[in-house]
């Protein structure tokens, strides 16, 4: 992994922060004279230009080949789990390339006329969001094709450490690192991480990684994405609630897609549930078949909870009793769960009645070690000690 001097973020005490893809005279220098391809979506912004890193690396003279588009497209319109197909983009006319699908990492005929790769994608710092998965399958191709790999940093609006690490026989596409649910990293300091770690499943199991850093950023920093980074992710309160309600995603419990605030919201069609009611529908932009379409279901609204991130099991829980502990309609998908989870402990802690204390508890010996690790890669000031 290479900081050159370069690259090497400064940082000014109340100075605005200036993102890794907005350090354009780093970014050039490092491109001059190279056939590159990207992997961006639609946060692959200059926020003080607002302008597409595409638009502004071919502005300055960028010999970009071809993007990578990873899940939800390189517009980020397609729904979760749906097969992106291959196309040029409208505006440039540039070649993209789904890695998503069947072909979840570049291939070496579809590298072979690339010298570099560049990763610029808004993370939301958990384990099971997918952007990071595709960039570990990237950085895997880069390394058995010997292409350089540069990540331009952004920040974590999610910045924690906490939930349950994922166990070996438990690797998927919502987990393919040993991480904690949430992994208090940038994109640029994970990619390190993987590199160094030797996670890599490639022969070399190393890449040649570049990061260019931000400016002006610590860890604990607040951060307002600009853009929404999927589509069921709309605002920062959603994004905030993801962590804790991405588990609704493996039972029959809506978490409001086919709405207008998804994972701001928890139902089902019983009053028993709460008070709140709300009818998913198709909705184009955000997800076209929402589970529990068409029907009204029944639970809390959270749009104006005040919630400031990191993770909690309390509405799991809260709504796993109100079903009467019932585990087979509950756990409507178990394995996805354990996946989710990364672990099959939490499903059957759940089960037997454990207490989130009780739960928090068993994860705090990996945690403890996997913080020990985690200082190794940080690249800007941590946390204020208390």
């Amino acid at each position: 992994m290479l900081l050159a001097p370069e690259i090497q973020a400064s940082t000014s005490q109340n100075a605005p922060l200036k993102l890794g893809a907005e350090r354009m005279d780093v970014i050039t220098r490092l491109l001059k004279d190279k056939r590159v391809g990207l992997v961006v979506n639609q946060t692959s912004i200059l926020e003080k230009e607002q302008k597409h890193l595409l638009d502004a690396l071919l502005e300055n003279g960028v010999n970009v080949k071809k993007v990578f588009a990873p899940e939800h497209g390189f517009r980020g319109t397609a729904d979760a789990g749906s097969e992106i197909n291959d196309s040029r983009d409208i505006k440039t006319g540039i070649p993209i390339i789904s890695i998503y699908g069947k072909n979840k990492k570049p291939t070496a005929e579809q590298l072979e006329d690339l010298d570099v790769v560049v990763f610029d994608i808004q993370d939301v710092g958990a384990r099971f969001y997918t952007y990071i998965s595709t960039m570990h399958y990237v950085m895997e191709a880069c390394a058995e094709n010997q292409k350089e790999f540069i990540v331009l940093d952004r920040p974590n609006p999610n910045d924690f450490i906490d939930g349950p690490i994922r166990e070996e026989g438990l690797e998927s596409f919502v987990g393919v690192d040993p991480l904690p649910l949430l992994h208090g990293l940038t994109v640029g300091e994970l990619a390190w991480m993987i590199n160094d770690e030797g996670w890599l499943k490639s022969s070399p199991d190393t890449c040649n990684l570049k990061i260019v850093k931000m400016e002006n950023w610590k860890h604990g920093d607040p951060y307002w994405l600009p853009v929404k980074p999927s589509p069921n992710l709309p605002n920062d309160q959603a994004i905030r609630l993801y962590p804790s309600l991405c588990f609704f995603e493996a039972t029959n419990i809506s978490v409001g897609r086919g709405t207008y605030f998804p994972f701001q919201v928890i139902g089902y069609p019983d009053k028993k549930y709460g008070d709140f009611s709300f009818t998913p529908v198709s909705l184009k932009g955000f997800d076209t078949n929402p589970i529990q379409k068409d029907k009204e279901c029944f639970g809390i609204d959270l749009r104006e909870y005040p919630y400031q991130g990191g993770l909690t099991l309390r509405f799991f829980l809260d709504f796993y009793n109100k079903a009467g502990n019932e585990q087979a309609f509950f756990f409507a998908r178990p394995h996805w769960f354990d996946l989710l989870a990364g672990t099959k402990k939490l499903r059957y802690q759940i089960v037997r009645g454990l207490t989130e204390d009780e739960i928090r508890e068993s994860w705090q010996p990996a945690l403890d070690k996997y913080k020990v690790m985690r200082k190794k890669y940080l690249l800007y000031p941590d946390y204020p000690t208390k």
